[in-house]
């Protein structure tokens, strides 16, 4: 407990004192957030939406959805704010369906913003899916398309057994392609199988595992091409999903061709988090760039964003954060022991910026 309370105060401190410096002409945001359910009002046969209706457990009337809306709004402004711009890619997660973010983007707070939507129905039981926002004037998006969970060419060690994989139902790994300043980018969302019961490690690697095979083939097609993979990852850097399937390393002179740089590796050893349980924190929010983008000397590349400390930023301010109570200094979340409690989600997005120096 007493190393729980020094990392606690450490991230604090962390949180506090370290803030980025407004992003200049020709750099650009790039980032992730879990919205936390962020579900409409209307019954859709196709979701599992039961609790997320006006006479469901969640009772989740306009009024409450509107408040959600707003929050969300809130959180992409207020970033918006700290940089001076606003992100020239979002990805999400944990959305119902297209509906949702076109309710999101029209939002007052940001319309301004512009953002266009890149989404895909995908088969989660739960009824969950992801998304990407983007700038259309800093991005020109060329194509895009849903790449399916499967068990199909990987090394991974799978657990399931035959039956139990045909019947197995995730959410859909999003991948958009496109051009900032001429340069050909990729742009990969996802949100990797749950933790819950403890299980699922096999799976998350086999996600991760689906991501870097598609990229390498990508980058083979486009030479020289700047991927980002983002997402809710349900493990932390160091799990053996980012750091040897998806080829995360933890600080740049270990990075080579074909691996991915992970800036938020070293952020959880000195006291970040985008969630706590337990009083742990953890970062399963992360934003990986391959090595193109982490090691170019011309062109886009990855620009430090935190004192030149640090390659991303969790994004936390104090009206995102719970501030009493058994939860204090947690993610300020939507529901809180099944009370709505009107807050923002129980993540904290995160992003880093990339441009020319």
């Amino acid at each position: 407990m007493k190393r729980i309370a020094i990392l606690a105060a450490l991230a604090l401190i962390l949180f506090t004192q370290l803030s980025p410096a407004q992003v200049r002409k020709g750099q650009y945001v790039v980032g992730f957030y879990n919205l936390e359910n962020l579900f409409d009002t209307y019954d859709d046969p196709a979701k599992d939406d039961a609790q997320f209706l006006p006479d469901g457990q969640n009772k989740w009337t306009e009024a409450k959805y509107a408040k959600k809306l707003e929050n969300m709004a809130r959180v992409i402004r207020a970033m918006r704010d700290d940089n001076g711009c606003w992100h020239t890619i979002l990805g999400v997660s944990e959305i119902e369906n297209r509906l949702v973010l076109e309710d999101l983007v029209s939002q007052p707070s940001i319309a301004a913003a512009n953002y266009q939507i890149v989404h895909y129905d995908s088969p989660d039981r739960r009824g969950v899916d992801v998304g990407l926002l983007y700038d259309p004037t800093k991005f020109k998006l060329l194509d895009s398309e849903t790449i399916p969970f499967t068990f199909e060419g990987t090394g991974v060690k799978i657990t399931l057994d035959r039956e139990e994989q045909e019947n197995f139902r995730t959410r859909d790994i999003l991948m958009a392609h496109g051009l900032i300043e001429g340069e050909h980018c990729a742009f990969y969302v996802c949100h990797l199988p749950s933790r819950l019961g403890g299980k699922g490690g096999d799976l998350r690697s086999l996600g991760a595992d689906i991501i870097y095979r598609h990229s390498q083939k990508l980058a083979q097609k486009y030479p020289g091409i700047k991927i980002a993979v983002m997402g809710d990852m349900n493990d932390d850097p160091f799990n053996e999903s980012m750091h040897k399937w998806l080829h995360g390393k933890r600080v740049l002179s270990e990075v080579h061709g074909g691996d991915f740089f992970n800036p938020f590796y070293t952020m959880l050893e000195d006291g970040y988090g985008t969630l706590c349980y337990r009083d742990v924190w953890s970062i399963f929010d992360q934003v990986l760039v391959n090595d193109n983008l982490a090691l170019a000397d011309s062109g886009l590349q990855l620009i430090p964003i935190v004192k030149k400390k640090y390659f991303g930023r969790v994004f936390k301010k104090d009206f995102m954060v719970t501030q009493e109570g058994q939860y204090k200094g947690y993610p300020f979340r939507t529901f809180s022991n099944g009370a709505f409690v009107g807050g923002f989600s129980d993540h904290f997005p995160t992003y880093i910026v990339i441009g020319k120096q």
